[in-house]
């Protein structure tokens, strides 16, 4: 009996740089499926390039959200990568809940964005440190409420059991 359930999930990333004055052209990459230069996004096209994405810390005030995109040190990581550091661009890296098997659906979990304010490269990998683009003395994250559009049905008393 096919239920129309695909029990197969993924997740991925769709990064975006672009320039702070944001009146340059930018990169748009995502990092799941491979030799897919097109996959559609939010009205923009992803290319994909093989990143990682780590660090991301999140705490009420917003700040020490210090994160790294790590990156093969090949011709597309170059294209982009000394300008972006020098110019702190910003990038919003887009985590996904993916179907393996269709380009076209995905979910978008969250979304963390960050400065760049710093790069190292080696002979095989450039690494990007983000930090946070909220200031920590003034700024304030609005605060998530929990509802069963985002986590499913919710207990509607407090009498609950783990077994």
């Amino acid at each position: 009996m096919d239920t129309g359930f695909n029990p197969q999930v993924a997740f991925g990333h769709f990064l975006v740089l672009r320039p702070r004055s944001g009146g340059a052209q930018g990169y748009n990459f995502q990092n799941f499926y491979i030799k897919e230069d097109n996959v559609n996004y939010d009205g923009l096209k992803f290319q994909f390039l093989p990143f990682g994405f780590s660090g991301v810390t999140v705490n009420r005030t917003g700040d020490n959200q210090q994160t790294q995109l790590a990156f093969p040190n090949n011709s597309l990581s170059k294209v982009w990568a000394g300008r972006a550091t020098r110019e702190n661009w910003v990038a919003l890296v887009h985590m996904m809940l993916l179907n393996p098997n269709d380009i076209t659906d995905f979910r978008r979990l969250s979304t963390f964005a960050g400065q760049i304010t710093s790069a190292t490269w080696s002979a095989a990998e450039l690494r990007v440190e983000l930090s946070s683009v909220l200031d920590a003395v003034g700024g304030d994250v609005p605060r998530r409420r929990i509802t069963e559009d985002i986590f499913g049905p919710l207990p509607t008393t407090s009498n609950v059991r783990l077994s």
